[in-house]
């Protein structure tokens, strides 16, 4: 009976021994690297590599299970630390791999943010030019046909000039330029009423002075020669001076523009002794200003109507 019990007790101590068995060292290192793939963004970048290495590991665990520390148990636990170790590398590759290209991305919408602020610097740039060229265009227009109204203003003016001295005495002095009309076809002897060829004289003297300058400002100024008492040379002087300014004002020079001045016999231009030199200082002077610097007006200036006619009674030609 001894014989029979030896053996039993052997069996049941290697039985015990089987069960107390551990995980081999692979195993457990192969369980460690799942932990650490599954709890990583191996989980989210390479699932299939995680799914892969737990397939692996439970196959491990399996021969674990059937012939604890067989080297079946540690063949498969080396296996599946390698797939839970790829799997994280694997997940770091694919990391990288986003990585570049949102790097990519940004490089090429950096590239065309910068193009696109190139291309609008550069119609910006094409706009300011285009509209400087228009300007200068306007501009160079605007002074050509500033230059061509100068020339047809002269040329209207020359004309007008040319016409003027038909007529007229005309000349230039520091005064301002003088238009000298001859009082005898102005005027009746010692009288202050336009004659009718006075009329279209000054018709065209004023058509002339507003073609020149409308904003110049003139005088008109009235002479006799020597014969007669002063007081009534210089009553007749600004009589026809203001009958020359106020028929002006009607035929359109403004009247603030024009003064009327009698200046008697004060500076003859010829000898009074003389018939032809007496009707040459018997004359009506139309002074232009010049713009810069106006001649003060003296001897009790006017711009009213004429006054009176002086007595006809005398005569003598004045």
């Amino acid at each position: 009976m001894n014989h029979f019990k030896v053996p039993a007790v052997f069996a049941v101590l290697g039985a015990i021994a089987c069960a107390s068995t551990g995980p081999t060292p692979a195993l457990v290192d192969a369980r460690r690297a799942y932990e650490q793939a599954s709890h990583s963004d191996a989980q989210r970048l390479a699932p299939d590599r995680v799914l892969a290495a737990k397939q692996a590991l439970d196959a491990a665990e399996r021969a674990h299970k059937d012939d604890a520390g067989s080297f079946e148990e540690r063949s498969l636990a080396y296996v599946a630390e390698r797939k839970s170790q790829l799997a994280q590398g694997y997940a770091a590759l694919r990391r990288d791999e986003q990585q570049r290209q949102l790097a990519e991305k940004s490089y090429v919408d950096t590239q065309d943010r910068l193009r696109r602020q190139a291309e609008a610097r550069a119609d910006n740039a094409q706009n300011n030019l285009a509209q400087t060229r228009g300007a200068l265009s306007e501009q160079e227009q605007r002074l050509n046909q500033e230059r061509a109204a100068r020339v047809e203003a002269e040329q209207s003016r020359d004309k007008a000039m040319e016409s003027l001295r038909q007529i007229a005495q005309v000349k230039e002095e520091s005064r301002g330029m003088v238009i000298t009309l001859e009082g005898a076809v102005l005027f009746a002897s010692a009288k202050s009423d336009l004659l009718p060829i006075a009329q279209k004289k000054l018709d065209q003297v004023a058509t002339t002075l507003k073609d020149v300058d409308p904003t110049q400002k003139l005088v008109v100024e009235g002479y006799t020669d020597s014969r007669g008492a002063d007081d009534a040379n210089m009553r007749l002087s600004q009589q026809r001076a203001e009958a020359v300014r106020n028929y002006l004002v009607t035929r359109g020079i403004r009247p603030e523009m024009i003064t009327a001045v009698g200046r008697g016999e004060a500076s003859p231009v010829a000898d009074n002794e003389s018939a032809e030199g007496r009707a040459t200082n018997r004359r009506v002077e139309i002074i232009v200003q010049p713009k810069q610097g106006p001649q003060t007006v003296q001897n009790n200036p006017s711009q009213g109507s004429s006054t009176p006619n002086p007595s006809s009674g005398s005569s003598t030609t004045r």
